[in-house]
């Protein structure tokens, strides 16, 4: 199949066209650098027109009250090219209890988006994926100084990259979920746990504080960001550090 990757050059996207290619699709990373842009429509009809798939991994370059404007500006353009381009399967990521999560703005705009899709006139299939390992440096950093960094006991189930674009090419190169597919790593653990976990692995002296009120996940309630039932992803996070 020739199958279109919206923002195929970022952390997913790379993967997911390398595995397609691999598994003998036509896979083409598209991209601001490659002169589409999903927000002013620049290069969307030439970027989708001819593929039987459109992977959509764009992503809003804030995490605050603007993003739904992109999640909406850029599907309403995305959709619009796929459909003049006979495009079959639109497939979006986006992330495992996001509509459980309302007080963020981000998660919000990922729900938008999803429902944007689920409306629209191409069969599709969303993925939706929990926290990624690659992700963790950043969330120590929001609310660490000299000494301690602050973490909230929230439970998360971190996946590594490479799983969530393996299952992103799984759905890409199948036939339309018209739904949603819950993926997630293999282990569940606090936030300030992993913390812990992670500064030791690295050899970091800094000591982990809970505190229920420190960052973004502060806001979750219960385990809302994980899923048991999810399909299970490989990599132990051990293992990934490793």
């Amino acid at each position: 199949m020739k199958i279109a990757v919206i923002g195929g050059t970022g952390l997913i996207g790379s993967q997911v066209v390398m595995i397609l290619n691999a598994a003998g699709h036509q896979a083409v990373p598209h991209s601001k650098s490659s002169g589409v842009d999903v927000i002013s429509g620049q290069g969307l009809d030439e970027a989708v027109a001819g593929a039987d798939v459109v992977v959509n991994l764009t992503n809003s370059p804030t995490f605050d009250e603007a993003s739904p404007a992109f999640f909406q500006t850029s599907m309403d353009n995305l959709l619009a090219a796929a459909q003049k381009g006979g495009v079959g399967h639109f497939v979006i990521l986006s992330i495992v209890g996001t509509d459980q999560v309302p007080e963020l703005d981000y998660y919000r705009a990922k729900v938008l988006q999803e429902k944007i899709l689920a409306a629209g006139p191409i069969p599709y299939s969303i993925v939706r994926a929990t926290q990624f390992m690659e992700f963790m440096d950043a969330v120590l950093s929001w609310t660490a100084d000299a000494d301690t960094v602050r973490l909230p006991a929230t439970p998360i189930q971190p996946i590594a990259s490479k799983d969530v674009a393996a299952a992103v090419s799984e759905v890409a190169a199948g036939a339309p979920l018209n739904g949603i597919r819950n993926i997630a790593g293999p282990e569940i653990f606090t936030l300030d746990e992993l913390g812990r976990l992670t500064l030791s692995h690295n050899g970091d002296n800094r000591t982990v504080v809970t505190d229920p009120t420190a960052g973004m996940f502060a806001v979750v309630n219960g385990d809302v960001l994980t899923d048991k039932d999810a399909h299970l992803a490989p990599t132990r996070y051990t293992d990934w550090l490793s």
